[in-house]
Formats: C-alpha cells, sequence, structure tokens
C-alpha cells in the first residue's frame, strides 16, 4: 500500500501541468474574488456641466473629487456632446448645474443637479448616483450647519441614458453571449482536439491524405455553426421574451461576433496543444477562460474599481473589449467608429492565436 501511494505521488509531481492547477488555482481564485468582486466606487469618470460657476458649485464639484470616487474628466460647456462622451464610454455620469444655482439656493426657490449616468451598466448607474446624491447632500448639511441658516432645497435629479429603467437584463445579455461564445468555440474546440490525441486517433487523421491545416479547419467549423446558432437564440431571446433593443446594426454585431468566435478557435486550438489529456484540456479552460470572462472582463463588476494589477490584467482579457462592443451596438446603437479600437485588439488577439497555435501543432505533431 505505501508503495502504491509513493507511486500515486510520482505520477502527481511528475505532471507539471496539474501540480499548477492543483496549487495554482485556489491561490488565484482567492485572489481574484477578493479583489475583483466589489461595489465599490473609486476613480469614476464623470463630466461637468456647470451653467452656474459660483461659489457653491464650485465647492460641490471639489467635494465630490476630494471625494476619491470621481475623476473629473470632461468640462463641458454645453449638453450637446454628452451623448457622444457616453458613446464613447470615457465618462460614467455627467453632472449638470443649472444657472444661478447659489441665487436659487440662497433664496430658498429649490437649486436643481441633475445627474445623467450611462445607465449600460445599471448596478454602476445606480451605486453613481447613490454616491453622488449622498455627497451633495452630506455637503450641504455640514454648510448649513456650519453657517448656521435655515434648510434650503436642493433636488438631485437622475436620469438614466441606454437603460432608463436599470434592467439587470441590459448588463447580463452581452455577458451571457460573450461566455457562451467562449466557452463552446474555445472549450469545445480544445476538448475535441485532446481527445484525438488521448485516444490515439490523431496519428491515423495525420496520415490520412489530409494535412494538419485541414484537420484543424475540419474540427473547428462545425463549432463555427453552433456558436453562430447560440449567438442568434440569445438574441431572439433577448428581444422578444427580455424585450431588450437592439439599437445598432444587427449585421456588425454578427460581424464581430463571427470574429470573436474565431478568435476563441484559435484559443481553443492552443489550449489542446499544450494538453495531454481532455481532463487538463478542461482544468485549463475552465481556468484560463471561464473565470477571467466573469470576473475580469467587466461584465458584472467595473473594471475600474480594481486593483490597479488587476486593471492591466483585464487588458489582456479577449471578452472585456467583446463586451464593450456589444453593449455599443446592442444598447447605445454606435457603429464601427466608436469602437474600431477593441475590434483591432481582437483582431490582433486573434492573428497571434492563431500563430502560435500553428506554431505549437507542428511542434507537437513532427
Amino acid at each position: 500500500m505505501w508503495a502504491f501511494i509513493k507511486k500515486e505521488f510520482y505520477h502527481i509531481f511528475r505532471d507539471y501541468r496539474s501540480m499548477v492547477i492543483l496549487f495554482g488555482m485556489p491561490v488565484v481564485m482567492v485572489l481574484l474574488f477578493g479583489f475583483a468582486i466589489t461595489n465599490d466606487i473609486t476613480n469614476a469618470k464623470i463630466g461637468i456641466l456647470d451653467r452656474s460657476k459660483d461659489v457653491v458649485t464650485r465647492e460641490i464639484i471639489q467635494k465630490l473629487i476630494s471625494s476619491g470616487y470621481f475623476l473629473p474628466e470632461v468640462n463641458l460647456e454645453s449638453n450637446t456632446r454628452i451623448e457622444s462622451y457616453f458613446q464613447q464610454g470615457s465618462i460614467k455620469a455627467v453632472l449638470v448645474f443649472e444657472p444661478d444655482f447659489a441665487l436659487k439656493m440662497n433664496e430658498n426657490k429649490g437649486a436643481t443637479v441633475q445627474i445623467i449616468l450611462d445607465a449600460s451598466e445599471p448596478n454602476t448607474a445606480n451605486i453613481l448616483s447613490n454616491y453622488i446624491s449622498g455627497i451633495i447632500n452630506t455637503f450641504m448639511s455640514q454648510k448649513m450647519k456650519d453657517q448656521m441658516i435655515v434648510p434650503v432645497s436642493i433636488q438631485v435629479q437622475s436620469r438614466m441614458l441606454y437603460n432608463p429603467e436599470l434592467k439587470s437584463v441590459y448588463m447580463f445579455v452581452p455577458g451571457i453571449i460573450t461566455i457562451l461564445l467562449m466557452l463552446v468555440s474555445a472549450m469545445m474546440t480544445s476538448l475535441s482536439i485532446a481527445r484525438e490525441k488521448e485516444m490515439g486517433t490523431m496519428e491515423a487523421l495525420l496520415v490520412s491524405p489530409l494535412n494538419p491545416f485541414q484537420i484543424i479547419i475540419g474540427k473547428v467549423i462545425p463549432y463555427v455553426f453552433l456558436s453562430l446558432i447560440n449567438l442568434i437564440v440569445i438574441l431572439l431571446m433577448a428581444r422578444f421574451v427580455f424585450l431588450m433593443p437592439l439599437n445598432g446594426s444587427l449585421t456588425l454585431l454578427m460581424a464581430e461576433s463571427l470574429l470573436f468566435i474565431i478568435m476563441s478557435l484559435a484559443l481553443g486550438i492552443l489550449i489542446s496543444t499544450i494538453s495531454k489529456s481532455q481532463q487538463q484540456a478542461m482544468l485549463l479552460s475552465m481556468f484560463a477562460l471561464m473565470l477571467p470572462t466573469i470576473l475580469l472582463s467587466g461584465f458584472i463588476f467595473p473594471i475600474e474599481n480594481m486593483p490597479l494589477l488587476l486593471q492591466l490584467i483585464s487588458h489582456l482579457m479577449p471578452s472585456k473589449w467583446f463586451i464593450i462592443i456589444v453593449k455599443g451596438i446592442m444598447l447605445k446603437g454606435v457603429g464601427l467608429a466608436y469602437f474600431w479600437k477593441e475590434t483591432l485588439i481582437i483582431v490582433a488577439m486573434t492573428l497571434f492565436f492563431i500563430g502560435l497555435s500553428v506554431k505549437k501543432f507542428k511542434i507537437r505533431l513532427t
């Protein structure tokens, strides 16, 4: 029995891939869940439209900035460019102070602050609205206490763009599309090729008239069609079951999805080349694809709230860029001009994964 136990330990320790998964996954999961899963807001980029420009509005703006929750990204002169900034994704909210703000407040006529938010991420929009309202109310209460004046009325109005009812399904549908396309394309492809190698049938395929490139293409084409079918089913359910709008071009959405599917397939082939068995391919796919897609893509938790290291790592996640594209097309109705950078990033990742997969595949099969 002791000899058998030692043999099992030797077998486990000899496979460094399993060791990395066995001991690395718990550490990474604790770090990701500890730092990524947070509802706290820090350094959220906002715009300021101050039509009053008096001492009170400047004090309120300074109070917001000094809180550490907000960064003033742009100072607007009119409301004509607000939606453009939201479509670009450069800001999360805009504060609009009405003219004669201090005068109306001193005369107790009821000064108004309007908060315009990008509600394509409803949780973040709701949190930002509460933070801003709370800071303004706390500031005015302290100011009235210090100056011993009668209470004044400040009305804080919130306006949610792209998702006025703050439906969570508007956030989950783009994320579900990304996760399913990634898992179906990458995981199933890696398992399919790993199964051929594990069962010993890959050698039989290699001695056939087909070359390795044709074998890979024959393996991945079925998953392209399966992924597209999944995408169509999700879009139909989102439109007719959850009444989610599609404000942009359906053709552009399908083209971007096809690009993402090809990238995921290339990633799945790469995983299969470094996996000796289906079990390793499954674990690597879950570890390298599913967890980062959920935690580091901005699907559920805002990336800007994470530590700087995780923000940098998130740039390497293809799912992050694809979710930006899907939200831009479906919710904001924007075209390629607003997310061409994200598209080029996915193209570059696709070429990188294809090149590395071909190299690794040839090395392993020679």
